[in-house]
């Protein structure tokens, strides 16, 4: 399923009538009650059901015929019709036809049964067909965390993002939102084809092109099917260009002026998901784009599970999208800590996890016994009595299921004025917990997390008093439960706080290397803010039913994302002759892998997090505007590695897009690609060569220096480079051999090789694998 990658966090309906919530009481219900139908639509991947109790949707990959050229779109289209079985096309009430791709792939969308495509698949010219997927749907001071300042640096020399096209997949758009204001923007660049498929008059020079795809246009009918009923696509599309907007907050935290990262940018908006996204709406979408001429995708969508690039959707329609000069940023997915789960791992595409930012909205548990567990919540409650109330564990009757507070479990035992702890997890929604909290007479809650989420915290707009608090913490909490037969507690929230010294911190749920379909590129490539991300939001959180400077915060890599998306467009403006390869390369070995006070990295647990958690490391947008050296890909460098996965000539042609053979192709290892980092299975000693550009300074040069992972002797030749020009290549090998390692039981190891130069440092992070 495609899913939009972003944690499973509270989504508010967009109410028909377009009245807001009269108090806060309806607003929390409302949550609630939109939390269990989140968890309902996007809980798990799956291939689509049937349209009918007979037919398909399937993806349906063929040839461009022999004989002749198809530069009209009609000619290809009637190429297309002519593998559907002349009974199925005239008779319908509905096209069987759902999309003519003519972009990103050579194929369409049909809607078959299993006897008709028995029928297209004896058509001459046939590949593959398969059935589509559901994907799922994966800033005050964010700007300022990354070093972006109005008067100087990146955001001055790219000018804002200034003329820079960012196409966003997603669930829609708020027109109207001060997020979209257009002040102070040019028009659209002549090269840009797209149209507004809403109220012409809700486009602007911001908001420059609105479009809406066949499922959910079925669904919503007429202009409004556009209009985002979720908050996702709003929330994405302002964190990646939205406009400078004053005094933005949630209930009365986080409050500052919220922008996007490239806040001059153009927003062309393609809504492909309503409650569902699927997989042909989406290559759509990506076709349309190309056509219209984004220069950025921002896509925080993804199936549940990485697959072949060939069957991967995404990774087909933004290879195409590459060969255009299209810069593709897509969410890592939200499955992590697991190993192996990170997901849009194409190497043309930057894929991008989570991080937490140095901003908390704080509620601290006080103990009866003087402990204190600092947490945070979004509902910040002014009248909430700091005075200790009598504290109980959910789970104290041993039912393992009760800890977790789900719907009537808090009915043995009298929690009535009590502050409750419960247990995250259990498959119950965070808000649900305090739902029944409530709902069971307790006068407060303290959410404790589970092991694997450790100390990140994702936080909520909860039912009633609560602090959401470490899986660390909530053992304490648990442990002082025990220890005593009055425990009491208490919850001080303490509103917004700017300063955590940890930040970035790896979110728990941030997809994780290594990369199963590609073991052999590095992945993800780089992190970024996506836990309690606060941005543009359909409709207000409170009783102003007259505010438009609506905001909400949401965690995910879909938060992540878009931030990436928008450091791609400020560089785009900065470097317009950039490829997409050489903006990604400049992101990546422009990374910081230190935090803001000069500590390593570290992961939920608070420990080192490794390189299947940074990739590159935290971006680093200032950095990555002047990296001094990039490595480049061009297109065509993709078939050559493509093949060397083992891929059938069919399987590189889907992606391709033309007809490949793979006997007559020099095939590459995985490690050969020009990528900016190393990824290698080690068993006998391995030789990889990288190229490099110059794009800093004339008359330089690099030596280079290497952090050699333990057990690994690593080897560069030539160990320094000589510039002369702007532009120059120069080419290096790495050899890596195995060496004697005093655990022989470790699998991965890490390390890092740097071009070093007086102004510049160009690091690659390197993983090994033991076999």
């Amino acid at each position: 399923m495609f899913k939009a990658h972003r944690t499973k966090e509270a989504l508010l309906p967009f109410p028909s009538s377009r009245k807001l919530l009269l108090n806060m009481d309806a607003f929390l219900f409302i949550v609630f009650t939109f939390v269990l139908s989140f968890q309902t639509h996007f809980a798990q991947g799956s291939e689509l059901p049937r349209t009918t109790s007979s037919s398909k949707t399937y993806i349906i990959h063929v040839k461009g015929p022999q004989d002749k050229s198809l530069d009209q779109t009609e000619d290809l289209e009637s190429w297309y019709h002519s593998f559907m079985p002349p009974t199925i096309m005239s008779s319908e009430e509905q096209p069987r036809m759902i999309y003519s791709y003519l972009n990103v792939m050579s194929g369409f969308a049909a809607r078959l049964t299993e006897e008709e495509l028995i029928a297209v698949e004896k058509k001459d010219g046939f590949i593959s067909a398969r059935p589509e997927r559901i994907l799922h749907r994966q800033t005050t001071n964010t700007p300022q965390f990354l070093g972006l300042q109005k008067q100087t640096g990146l955001w001055k020399e790219s000018n804002f993002g200034k003329g820079i096209i960012i196409g966003v997949l997603d669930t829609g758009i708020t027109p109207g939102h001060p997020s979209f204001s257009d002040a102070g923007m040019s028009p659209p660049p002549p090269k840009w084809k797209g149209r507004c498929e809403i109220n012409v008059t809700a486009c602007n020079n911001k908001l420059i092109g609105v479009r809406t795809f066949n499922h959910v246009a079925k669904l919503i009918k007429g202009a409004e099917a556009a209009i985002d009923d979720f908050g996702h696509g709003t929330h994405t599309a302002s964190t990646a260009a939205g406009a400078f907007v004053d005094h933005a907050e949630v209930l009365g935290n986080a409050e500052g002026t919220a922008s996007g990262i490239a806040p001059y940018a153009h927003l062309a908006i393609y809504r492909v998901c309503s409650k569902v996204c699927r997989e042909s709406d989406i290559l759509a979408a990506l076709d349309a784009a190309v056509e219209d001429g984004v220069d950025v995708l921002s896509i925080s969508l993804g199936s549940k599970r990485a697959k072949p690039f060939f069957d991967h959707g995404i990774a087909i329609g933004t290879f195409a999208a590459m060969q255009k000069g299209i810069f593709v940023s897509c969410a890592a997915g939200n499955d992590g800590p697991l190993p192996g789960s990170v997901i849009n791992g194409a190497p043309w595409i930057l894929t991008v996890g989570a991080s937490n930012i140095n901003r908390s909205i704080a509620a601290t548990a006080k103990l009866g016994n003087g402990q204190e567990f600092d947490g945070e919540s979004i509902f910040q409650p002014s009248d909430f009595s700091p005075t200790l109330l009598p504290l109980a564990y959910a789970g104290m009757n041993g039912k393992q299921e009760d800890a977790f507070c789900g719907n009537g479990s808090l009915n043995d035992i009298d929690f009535r004025g009590k502050v409750v702890l419960c247990e995250k997890g259990g498959g119950i929604e965070k808000i649900a917990k305090g739902k029944e909290v409530k709902r069971a007479g307790g006068a407060a809650m303290i959410l404790m997390n589970d092991e694997k989420s450790g100390f990140s915290l994702n936080i909520d707009v909860h039912v009633l008093p609560t602090t959401h608090v470490s899986y660390d913490a909530g053992l304490k909490i648990k442990a002082y439960i025990y220890s005593t037969a009055t425990p009491t507690a208490t919850i001080l929230f303490k509103g917004t706080i700017i300063g955590n010294s940890l930040a970035p911190v790896v979110t728990s749920f941030s997809g994780r290397g290594p990369s199963l379909p590609s073991p052999g590129i590095l992945k993800p490539d780089i992190i970024g803010p996506g836990l309690n991300i606060l941005a543009a939001w359909p409709f207000p959180l409170n009783n102003n039913t007259a505010s438009k400077s609506t905001f909400n915060i949401m965690s995910g890599t879909s938060m992540s994302c878009p931030h990436l998306s928008g450091v791609a467009a400020l560089l785009k403006s900065s470097h317009p002759h950039w490829s997409p390869a050489a903006i990604k390369s400049a992101i990546m070995t422009s990374a910081d892998i230190i935090s803001h006070e000069r500590k390593h990295i570290v992961g939920e647990t608070l420990q080192p997090a490794d390189v299947f958690a940074t990739g590159s490391g935290y971006v680093n947008p200032s950095r990555a505007n002047d990296p001094g050296l990039v490595y480049d890909i061009k297109p065509d460098d993709y078939i050559p590695y493509l093949c060397g996965l083992g891929y059938k000539d069919t399987e590189v042609e889907i992606i391709a897009g033309r007809t490949i053979k793979c006997s007559e192709t020099s095939s590459i290892r995985e490690g050969e690609l020009n990528y900016p980092s190393f990824s290698v299975v080690l068993d006998s000693p391995q030789t990889f060569t990288r190229t490099v550009t110059n794009v800093g300074e004339a008359n330089s040069s690099y030596v280079v220096t290497v952090s050699a992972p333990d057990g690994v002797d690593v080897k560069v030749q030539p160990n320094k480079l000589y510039f002369s020009e702007a532009n120059q290549k120069e080419t290096y090998s790495v050899t890596f051999s195995r060496i004697e390692l005093d655990d022989e039981t470790v699998k991965y190891v890490q390390g890092f090789l740097q071009w070093v130069s007086a102004k510049h440092t160009v690091r690659s992070p390197i993983s090994i694998s033991f076999v």
